[in-house]
């Protein structure tokens, strides 16, 4: 089992960083690899990724979601067995820690490779770096949906 953990502090209040991290369908804009995800319902996200030509489909099922503290997902099917969490930690009103950890199981020689060479944490750096750009040069989130309420389009 491989991890990697990296933070990110963003000039964002906690309330956008969590609401922006809760917009999956938005991942591809900073996550490198993440060609698509698609919300399927509440708990419920599909996953296409394409790292250094290795493509995989996935399901993640939202275990945990406090707002403006954690998402936790794990990996329900699929050829990805992974599993995380993101928390979130005001610093003051307009800057918020964002903490990633995530666990995977690499799979073939080239993953093994990568996780063992460190690519795994260069590529998870520089997603943090990313979604730091990403929300801070928007100075809010693109949607509002929190997982604790019902969806806009549910109601």
């Amino acid at each position: 089992m491989a991890s990697v953990q990296e933070s990110v502090d963003v000039d964002v209040p906690i309330r956008v960083a969590y609401d922006q991290w809760t917009q999956f369908e938005s991942f591809p804009q900073f996550m490198g690899g993440v060609e698509r995800i698609t919300q399927v319902n509440d708990t419920l996200t599909h996953w296409v990724t394409n790292i250094d030509g290795v493509k995989r489909e996935f399901d993640a099922e939202i275990t945990e979601q406090h707002p403006e503290e954690r998402v936790a997902w794990a990996s329900t099917g699929g050829e990805a067995k992974h599993a995380g969490v993101v928390t979130f930690h005001r610093l003051d009103d307009n800057k918020t820690r964002v903490m990633i950890q995530i666990d995977w199981e690499p799979q073939g020689v080239i993953e093994k490779a990568g996780a063992a060479l460190g690519f795994d944490d260069r590529q998870v750096k520089a997603d943090a770096q990313r979604f730091k750009e990403f929300i801070e040069s928007r100075g809010t989130e693109t949607g509002a949906w929190r997982g604790d309420v019902p969806r806009p389009d549910q109601q």
